[in-house]
């Protein structure tokens, strides 16, 4: 199980590094400040993390030890219990869905869906199993952005 937990870090440490867009620039490829021990903190413990994704069409929350996964085959979602670890430049959220690793990363950066006008400020990594799927998330703390009419 201590192995088990130790890939699981190692792989959302990964995905954190590989989201965001703006690592590790002039930091020798390292996210955020290499000289920093201190967890990524733009998102609370207490927060609510809001996500959704396209092709194909994902959604949910987490909160908590809880993370809710809805498609439209789903769509009240699915509840799974999950870690958090907050890494150096994003959250990470581990556990299991349907017999497969589930793996999300929450990195800050600009986030469109392609589908609406709405900006959000963090992206989303989804990884289940082998798949790997994009999103945007927010928090109640800090929302989406609709378009100045």
């Amino acid at each position: 199980m201590t192995l088990r937990i130790a890939l699981a870090a190692a792989s959302l440490a990964l995905l954190i590094t590989g989201c965001n867009p703006h690592r590790g620039e002039g930091n020798g490829g390292v996210p955020g400040d290499r000289d920093s021990h201190k967890p990524f903190a733009a998102i609370a413990a207490t927060d609510t993390v809001h996500f959704a994704g396209t092709e194909p069409f994902w959604s949910g929350q987490a909160s908590g030890a809880t993370l809710t996964y809805a498609t439209p085959a789903t769509p009240d979602g699915t509840e799974i219990a999950v870690r958090r670890f907050g890494g150096r430049n994003g959250l990470g959220l581990s556990g299991t869905f349907q017999d497969k690793t589930l793996d999300m990363t929450v990195t800050p950066g600009t986030c469109s869906d392609g589908m609406s006008d709405r900006r959000y400020p963090f992206t989303v990594t989804l990884k289940i199993g082998e798949e790997v799927r994009q999103g945007c998330g927010w928090t109640n703390r800090k929302g989406f952005t609709q378009p100045q009419s």
